[in-house]
């Protein structure tokens, strides 16, 4: 609890350290460092003929979707191919067609859901050239969307920036020099970083062993800093090899909340720059926000805390002595850091693991999966603050119709055609997760894959949709799910939940954008106050109540049910 404790109180003035700086990236201000920096990102301007005029909406659109569909098709062959090229020490075969077009969806949008395991299905080159890349290039898209979303809320023009310059400057200014900290820290809690081929060892026991090598701690410091997920190695960060000690599990832990959190800081600067609060650090409507977010992530963190400690009545009915669920968990973090790493992976949506999820108890396994289905507790690098946003307009719009006020928010009226986008954009995700487990439910391809029956094998077909709807890419890993119809449909769902939300959500902040501003008077609803940071949280735990409690309560609910019984 000692360490819980610290890593909380260490992450808070990081966080709004880092969410200053990040506000001066985005704002294009005056930086020390640009003397570095200025050179590197012309140069790339000059090569790729980047023009740094500000863009419409409708253009920054298409900018990402183009840039992110050429990554696409050049990641597609690389790991088609790769048996054929250069840094496969290890003579790793070329990747099946289908698990090609997973895994490159699942990069290229911030998922990192893997169906294959890392050390055994990809060449250093395609860990590198593929994985690595599309970890930077996944997260500088997300952020730079939302930075153009928060900029578009309090635009006065049509113009919301440049992609291409945002895409830049966050990979160059933030993300680089980052994932280059944490990679040395890692190294120096002991995780590989070299090209060499595996080595066989002989073990105490006589037998040999192959020891997996690689390109690790460059995969680690930017999967976790870009709420990537996935991982080196099929163990994910329970293997000593990604995750070292319990230094290196603190490290991953925070470099995992940073940057959701900061860019939930540059909003709340952003706005208070508009209303000429200079010296906030965080402003008033950042911490309601921020404050909303921590309420759910805490409340989440206590109940996988004491779920893990209470343990599993049918193990002391053997009448074997346990000290909480230890199944599927490093005795070198036990319950305390595992419930932490389990809730902070899933509200943050990195996706990677430092225990077994499928080995959780069934309301230990309800709170990360209840984060992704709700996917605004602090969420991905960028979208997790867009997500929210949606439920800030939602409670807005309720709250304003329970006392006869008209809706707005920073003196924008939120009327019918943005309360349409805005329901849609909410309503997607549901329909991808209940949809496609519906479907999965419905057909022998789906089942085949579950290896658990009953309640808990439709809790693996609800997290595994609801991990690549979230963009988070952990999983149950009970689940069967190298095959070709998880791996299309997963992929499906990645790409929709993914690029569907984005379009619909700058076209809201568009919409208010061009909106005239309204003064304030004594009827207009304050947005930045604890009572309606309370009544944020109330919306978004009764709409995803709503949503998806039937599905929970014939999986995780009713097995917690059936264990007690």
């Amino acid at each position: 609890m000692l360490q819980i404790t610290l890593i909380l109180l260490v992450y808070l003035p990081v966080v709004l350290i880092t969410g200053r700086y990040l506000y001066a990236v985005a704002m294009q201000e005056k930086m020390v460092m640009d003397k570095v920096y200025q050179p590197i990102e012309h140069r790339i301007y000059r090569l790729a003929n980047i023009s740094q005029e500000a863009m419409t909406g409708k253009q920054y659109i298409i900018a990402l979707l183009i840039t992110n569909a050429c990554m696409i098709a050049i990641g597609y062959f690389t790991l088609r191919i790769q048996q054929w090229l250069f840094l496969n020490p290890n003579q790793i075969n070329n990747m099946e067609a289908t698990l090609s077009f997973n895994t490159i969806i699942s990069f290229m949008t911030n998922t990192n859901l893997q169906h294959y395991s890392g050390e055994s299905g990809l060449t250093y080159l395609s860990q590198m050239l593929v994985i690595i890349f599309m970890m930077f290039t996944s997260a500088a898209t997300g952020y730079a969307v939302c930075m153009a979303f928060c900029k578009r809320l309090i635009a006065k023009t049509d113009t919301i920036g440049n992609f291409y310059v945002d895409f830049v400057r966050v990979i160059i200014r933030v993300l680089l020099p980052l994932a280059f900290l944490v990679g040395l820290l890692l190294v120096w809690q002991g995780t590989p970083q070299t090209v060499q081929q595996n080595v066989t060892l002989t073990t105490i026991e006589g037998t040999s062993q192959d020891i997996a090598l690689g390109p690790v701690a460059s995969l680690e410091s930017i999967k976790h800093l870009g709420t990537n997920g996935g991982g080196f190695f099929g163990a994910n960060s329970s293997t000593p090899f990604e995750n070292p000690t319990v230094i290196s599990n603190m490290i991953e832990m925070l470099a995992m909340m940073l940057l959701p959190g900061a860019c939930v800081v540059v909003f709340g600067l952003l706005v208070a720059k508009r209303f000429q609060h200079q010296r906030a650090w965080l402003g008033k409507q950042g911490t309601t926000i921020f404050a909303a977010m921590s309420v759910l992530f805490l409340a989440g963190l206590l109940i996988v805390y004491f779920a893990e400690q209470q343990g599993n009545p049918m193990i002391d009915e053997l009448g074997i002595a346990q000290q909480g669920s230890m199944e599927g968990k490093e005795t070198r973090f036990g319950i305390e850091q595992s419930a932490l790493f389990t809730t902070v992976t899933t509200a943050f949506t990195t996706g990677t693991v430092n225990n077994m999820h499928d080995s959780l108890t069934p309301v230990g396994g309800l709170v990360p999966l209840f984060n992704m289905m709700l996917n605004v507790v602090f969420g991905g690098i960028g979208v997790g603050l867009m997500n929210m946003m949606m439920y800030v307009l939602l409670a807005i719009f309720i709250a304003c119709l329970m006392i006869g006020r008209t809706p707005q928010f920073l003196g924008k009226k939120i009327e019918q055609k943005e309360m349409k986008f805005m329901a849609l954009s909410i309503l997607i995700h549901p329909v991808l997760i209940l949809g496609f487990s519906a479907f999965a439910v419905m057909t022998s391809a789906g089942i085949a894959g579950v290896t658990n029956p009953g309640a808990h094998g439709l809790s693996q077909i609800l997290y595994e949709y609801a991990s690549s709807a979230a963009n988070n890419g952990s999983g149950f890993e009970g689940l069967a799910d190298n095959s070709t119809f998880w791996n299309v449909t997963t992929g499906l769902v990645m790409f929709f939940g993914r690029y569907l939300t984005m379009i619909l959500q700058l076209a809201i902040a568009s919409l208010l954008a061009n909106k005239a501003i309204n003064a304030e008077s004594v009827g207009t609803l304050q947005t930045d106050t604890p009572t309606f940071t309370i009544f944020l949280v109330a919306i978004v735990v009764l709409i995803g109540a709503l949503t998806f409690l039937p599905a929970l309560a014939l999986g995780p609910i009713t097995e917690q049910l059936l264990m007690f019984g």
